[in-house]
Formats: C-alpha cells, structure tokens, sequence
C-alpha cells in the first residue's frame, strides 16, 4: 500500500514537473511579447513630408522611437535588416485653432504631428502592417509656436513611440 502511494506521489510530481517545464510564458513589465527568434531590431530615418516643416522632426522622432525599442526590450539594434523593421516618413505637422472663445478667436491652439510607419516582422511577415499614427498637443492661443514647440514636441513623439510600440511590440 505505502509503495503503491508513493509511486503515485511520485509519477504525480514527474507528469507535474514535465508539464510546467514544457509551457514557457514569457511576462514583460513593458508589455512586449516577442517571439524568441527575433533578436534585432531596424529603425530606419524618417524624412518630413509635411507640408509645415520642423527642421528637427526627423531626427527627433527616429531616435525616440530608437531609444523606447532600446528601454523596453531586450532586442540588439542594428542599422539594417532587423528582425523587426520600422520604416516611413513624417506626413503631416499643422497648428490648427481649438476652441474658438469670444470674438471668434481661439482659445487653445492644436500641434497635430502625423507619422506613416511601415512595419515588418522579418521572421512573421503576417505580423506587418503600414499604417498612420497621429498625435497632438494643445497650448495657449497667446503662445506662439516657436516658443513652445521644443516643449511640445517630445511630449508629441513620445506620445507616437508608445503608440508605435504598443500595434508592434506589443500587439495592441
């Protein structure tokens, strides 16, 4: 009786061990679930497009989005080819009037910021898409542009490289 419980004791905690080693989950504080075989990652630069010019965009933008693939994964960066591509170019940048007040003059002022990203998992390519990402701030209609724009601006892209990362890195 004693050895036929202790058989089963003991080919319970064989199967137990063998099915809790056989599942791997991954867990990420960041969010991001990639597959093991991707290791890199490619940001390749973003041109401005937009009509409405900011000379420093382009750069700004690819190394923010740089930089959060960079904290939040553990993937290597190389400058082409990555497991994972990101790709496009900035689309739009316009400053449009927001809650027009008394005397039909606006209240707040709109920086809206557009970027076009292609991205391509080279080791899923069902995991690609190409799509727009738009982000914005609002300020003081007494502000001007120049003045705040430096202040906006890196609140705008990060607000854009959470979004890029949360519809690839994370899947959202």
């Amino acid at each position: 009786m004693k050895l036929r419980i202790y058989t089963l004791i003991l080919l319970t905690a064989v199967f137990a061990t063998t099915i809790f080693t056989a599942c791997k989950v991954s867990y990420s504080f960041t969010g991001a679930s990639i597959a093991p075989n991707v290791k890199t990652f490619s940001v390749y630069y973003f041109p401005n497009r937009a009509r409405l010019v900011n000379p420093n965009l382009s750069q700004q933008f690819t190394d923010g989005l740089q930089e959060k693939l960079i904290k939040q994964t553990s993937l290597n960066q190389i400058s082409e080819s990555g497991d994972l591509e990101f790709s496009g170019q900035i689309t739009d940048y316009d400053v449009k009037p927001m809650n027009i007040g008394e005397g039909d003059l606006a209240a707040q002022n709109r920086l809206t910021i557009t970027i076009k990203v292609k991205f391509a998992n080279n080791k899923d390519h069902e995991q690609d898409w190409d799509k727009s990402f738009t982000a914005y701030e609002d300020f003081d209609s007494n502000q001007s542009l120049s003045a705040i724009e430096d202040s906006l601006v890196p609140e705008i892209i990060k607000k854009l490289t959470d979004d890029i990362f949360n519809a690839s890195i994370a899947n959202w």
